[in-house]
């Protein structure tokens, strides 16, 4: 049994005021891709490009994000754009690179920026919609969020998703892809001392002992003879008649 969508109160934001103007004419955002206005094969390609940034959040689309498939469907119109977007976000390749490194809550943040264009109200919402992810998995998740009335009102079948308002906060393409539960787990930096070689530890005293044992010998037997033989080219040398003028 799934658990409805609990109530929350939304906060004013910037997307649900009027007044700033419609977004066609709204500086922040530089064009709408639209379906309808996708005549030609590269003006579907720059609306495809779009999608990807929009979902994936990346600047240069990667070839190894590509759904190929869904790409197919869009140009020959046998689906809609809220149906390509619908893909994208519950690729492998999405799930991978998003859903894995993140906890619900952040899912939600991320999805609401991405899918609806704007961020979440308040920790309600965020709460609120991490129960769907809970009880209807990550797939029931996205069909909420693209089926809701608020994405139909906004958008459309046949719109790209976009950042619907802006004012003077950086936007939402520089959010990280995972946040700093994630980050906290992966691997710190190490010193990278190659193998065989003797590793300096300056918070302990130096052992003699230790040393021998570590210490590579065979390298150490090349440094020596070099040295010795040096010395005696110097001491060739400076024997030769006027070397030392």
């Amino acid at each position: 049994m799934t658990l409805p969508l609990l109530d929350y109160k939304p906060t004013t934001q910037n997307q649900r005021v009027s007044s700033f103007g419609t977004v066609d004419t709204n500086g922040d955002i530089l064009y709408v891709y639209r379906l309808e206005d996708s005549r030609g094969a590269d003006e579907v390609d720059e609306l495809i490009n779009a999608a990807y940034r929009q979902v994936f959040n990346e600047q240069e689309q990667l070839r190894f994000n590509r759904q190929i498939a869904l790409e197919t469907q869009l140009r020959n119109h046998s689906i809609s754009v809220r149906d390509f977007i619908r893909g994208l976000a519950k690729s492998e390749r999405f799930y991978r690179l998003v859903v894995e490194p993140n906890n619900n809550y952040r899912l939600v943040e991320m999805c609401l920026k991405r899918l609806l264009g704007r961020a979440p109200y308040n920790k309600d919402e965020e709460i609120a919609w991490s129960i769907v992810i809970a009880t209807k998995g990550w797939g029931g998740f996205v069909d909420a969020l693209v089926d809701s009335d608020e994405y139909t009102q906004s958008f459309g079948d046949n719109v790209v998703p976009y950042q619907r308002k802006r004012m003077g906060d950086r936007p939402f393409s520089f959010t990280p892809r995972y946040g700093a539960a994630y980050r906290d787990k992966l691997p710190k930096p190490r010193l990278y001392v190659p193998v065989g070689r003797f590793a300096l530890n300056f918070d302990q005293p130096f052992d003699l002992q230790t040393f021998l044992k570590t210490a590579n010998w065979g390298r150490v037997s090349i440094v020596v003879l070099a040295l010795v033989l040096m010395l005696a080219v110097l001491a060739l040398v400076s024997s030769l008649p006027g070397a030392t003028g």
